[in-house]
């Protein structure tokens, strides 16, 4: 692989410089601005906070703010489309929504100045998974409302980047783009980069000798072997990217190339803390939970985020802790027959299991009173020993996760691909 020398010190922007002494007090006098701001001129957290008996003034140190309410996705379309604003609708500069695929999609706004820190934060990223100034940056998520798109766009060409905005889709093309632009950098969910090196392939081309030396993935959990699988069948860094609309978008967290050790979060402009998810106590690993410490239209406290993982000391950058690599979200976990079930799991094994390839669903049904959970995988190209893939699949479902599982091997190309973030899960139990 190749890829130019871990940033020097001096790169660095003053805030990746800090002390954690240093970083802890620049996150306190945030915080307090941060609360005191959504107080004043959110009717919504006034009434929630006096609601829960608490203040700004109470926030004297870090610690606590476990006292003060939760914010869920729930009070975001509650209070739709802009009732947590805490500007007046004419100084918000833009406006994102999620999907709203399962109710009222979720509204966030930005001043000029979140703008300018979402780039900025969006630069911090590229430079730390690999990008530098100069650097050609093939965009392949989707514009628009989702904040994918424009969020890596203005952070690339913050950074000093030349952006090819491709967006998702025309898969050809995109694969033509990258042969004849021949960008450095790729940012792009990494499910649809298995459907574009799918499409290296159709087309004759060696990923391998492409000009791709990063690619920057995220908006959906993957796992160590799907790096792996990236990074051998391309020849380039696969590194990890972590953000949410509700909190900013991404560039909230990010890997770092040098040591590929889980995501820093850049907690100068966003304050983790991990919760178990049943009580909502904070715990060393559990559901993930931001507060944000600059923004201006919509400050968020305490937003829960549903994501799992740890929190650990920074590496790379040591002033910033670390998360894990997201294992799956609660609304994703999959209860079968009482045992808690993630995708992820499930794409660990398949991608250890020889001639398999990434490409899978989990299809779950009742036929009867029992849940089935059927595992739809394509072979590789060639593959003749399927019913032994199926049946080595099959045992190893059961000896790592605890569950029996029916597994279909079916023809290349023949799952449908995503062009945004993928849909693992089919789910007909209700039918």
């Amino acid at each position: 692989m190749r890829l130019s020398d871990a940033p020097a010190p001096e790169d660095l922007d003053p805030a990746e410089r800090l002390s954690r002494d240093e970083l802890a007090a620049l996150q306190l006098e945030r915080l307090q601005w941060t609360l005191n701001h959504a107080y004043e001129n959110v009717p919504f957290y006034r009434h929630k906070f006096d609601e829960h008996g608490v203040h700004p003034r109470d926030c004297k140190e870090l610690a606590d703010l476990a006292r003060f309410p939760f914010t869920t996705k729930q009070d975001l379309r509650d209070t739709y489309p802009f009732g947590m604003f805490a500007v007046p609708r004419e100084q918000v500069v833009r406006v994102h929504a999620s999907s709203g695929t399962t109710g009222k999609p979720t509204v966030v706004g930005y001043t000029r100045r979140d703008i300018d820190t979402w780039s900025d934060v969006m630069a911090r990223s590229i430079r730390a998974a690999g990008g530098r100034p100069g650097h050609i940056v093939h965009v392949a998520y989707g514009y628009g409302l989702f904040t994918g798109g424009l969020g890596a766009h203005y952070g690339a060409e913050r950074l000093g980047c030349t952006v090819v905005p491709v967006s998702g889709g025309m898969t050809p093309r995109q694969v033509q783009l990258i042969n004849d632009f021949r960008p450095e950098v790729i940012m792009v969910t990494p499910s649809y980069m298995l459907a574009l090196l799918d499409e290296f392939e159709a087309q004759g081309l060696d990923p391998r000798a492409s000009s791709l030396k990063v690619g920057i993935f995220g908006a959906e959990p993957w796992t160590e072997e799907m790096r792996r699988e990236i990074e051998e069948r391309f020849d380039l860094h696969a590194v990890d990217i972590y953000g949410l609309s509700e909190v900013m978008g991404p560039g909230v967290a990010q890997e770092c190339v040098e040591t590929k050790d889980g995501l820093h979060v850049w907690e100068d402009h966003f304050y983790p803390e991990t919760v178990d998810p049943f009580t909502g106590a904070v715990a060393d690993a559990g559901e993930l939970v931001f507060t944000s410490l600059t923004k201006q239209a919509l400050p968020i406290i305490r937003y829960r985020t549903r994501d799992l993982t740890r929190l650990l000391p920074g590496t790379a950058r040591p002033a910033f802790r670390r998360m894990e690599k997201v294992t799956g979200r609660t609304d994703d976990m999959i209860i079968l027959r009482g045992v808690n079930v993630f995708p992820t799991q499930i794409e660990e094994i398949v991608l250890r299991t020889p001639g398999l390839s990434p490409h899978f669903q989990v299809h779950l049904t009742r036929p009867e009173r029992l849940d089935v959970m059927t595992v739809k995988v394509e072979a590789r190209p060639g593959f003749e020993g399927r019913q032994e893939a199926a049946a080595a699949l099959r045992g190893a479902v059961k000896d790592t996760v605890g569950v029996s599982v029916e597994v279909e091997i079916v023809e290349p190309e023949t799952l449908e691909r995503s062009v945004g973030k993928l849909k693992r899960v089919i789910d007909r139990r209700d039918n």
